[in-house]
């Protein structure tokens, strides 16, 4: 296996699922100025935003603007999520480099995420690839509650395969499994990974985790070690689904990304700079972000020995 190979691809989604829940509202010129920062660090996808209606996603609204104003780092995409054919039309005009379509395995969760059962979204899916054709534009396909659903329960390998079926029938061919409500274990994550990958390459899956139940970064590793290669985090681990009940955060991306170097495992990304830029989101937030890395400080921080831990020879100290 190639350097390029065990590289581990982070895609930053904060500036859009990780605000989507914020209750005050947070200016565009600050979007922009955290979305610039975050092209700063070395991610090759941002997902920046997205079109969606603003009665449902307030702090969003924006979207077209935040998309006119930033600072394109060459080399990398950016990125908006889009519900339907409106939303779509919106974001190639605004200039997207990537929409990313999401309809839940849950038809529940579809219901009360999308206001529409799994075939209407899949039809919707069908016309925005046709829109999208020879635009330039690239499509990724997320199958949200991958992983289980809070109103379902467990949701079989066949349903989660058959919706990437479905995606790779409209020729979307990059798909994304998302952990909507954590409640993904490594076992689980390990099978269902391994599946998919039958059907798409490596290069074309995406792992959506939060962090919910403390299983986050685990669930990274098992993905990672069977075959998985890109997965989204948020900084300060920021964000959380509006429409399920006890969703919190994502996995945080500067707890990941500090997670993959202190193993050797390569991801391009400047993590003081990130670490710096996570530092900053209580003054822009007014709250405190559960990322822990920020906090602590990484593993290779060490700090001059107290005076207590001068023990004079011959001396003997206590476990």
């Amino acid at each position: 296996m190639s350097a390029a190979d065990d590289t581990l691809l982070v895609q930053e989604i904060a500036p859009r699922d990780g605000l989507q829940i914020e209750p005050g509202w947070i200016e565009t010129d600050r979007k922009v100025a955290l979305i610039d920062e975050l092209s700063d660090c070395g991610f090759t996808r941002i997902e920046a935003g997205s079109f969606v209606s603003p009665k449902a996603i307030p702090m969003l609204r924006d979207g077209g603007e935040v998309f006119a104003r930033i600072r394109r780092r060459p080399g990398c995409l950016y990125v908006a999520l889009v519900p339907n054919m409106k939303g779509a039309e919106r974001a190639i005009a605004a200039g997207v480099d990537e929409l990313n379509l999401v309809v839940s395995a849950s038809e529940t969760h579809n219901g009360a995420n999308m206001r529409m059962s799994t075939d209407s979204s899949f039809e919707a899916f069908a016309r925005i690839a046709e829109v999208a054709s020879g635009t330039g534009v690239r499509l990724n396909g997320t199958v949200a509650t991958a992983f289980g659903c809070p109103f379902e329960g467990s949701i079989t390998d066949k349903r989660v395969i058959s919706f990437a079926e479905r995606y790779l029938a409209l020729g979307i061919t990059n798909v994304t499994l998302a952990d909507t409500t954590g409640m993904a274990d490594p076992r689980l994550v390990s099978e269902r990974t391994g599946h998919v990958l039958r059907l798409v390459p490596t290069t074309g899956l995406t792992l959506h985790f939060h962090n919910t139940r403390g299983l986050g970064l685990a669930n990274v590793l098992a993905g990672f070690q069977a075959g998985a290669r890109r997965f989204d985090a948020s900084l300060g681990g920021l964000g959380g689904c509006p429409f399920a009940p006890g969703a919190t955060g994502n996995i945080c991306t500067e707890d990941l990304v500090h997670m993959c170097h202190a193993m050797g495992i390569p991801t391009g990304i400047d993590l003081d700079r990130l670490l710096t830029l996570s530092r900053s989101l209580p003054a822009l937030l007014g709250h405190d972000v559960p990322g822990q890395v920020a906090k602590a400080g990484p593993v290779w921080d060490l700090h001059p020995a107290p005076a207590s831990a001068k023990v004079a020879p011959g001396a003997c100290g206590t476990a």
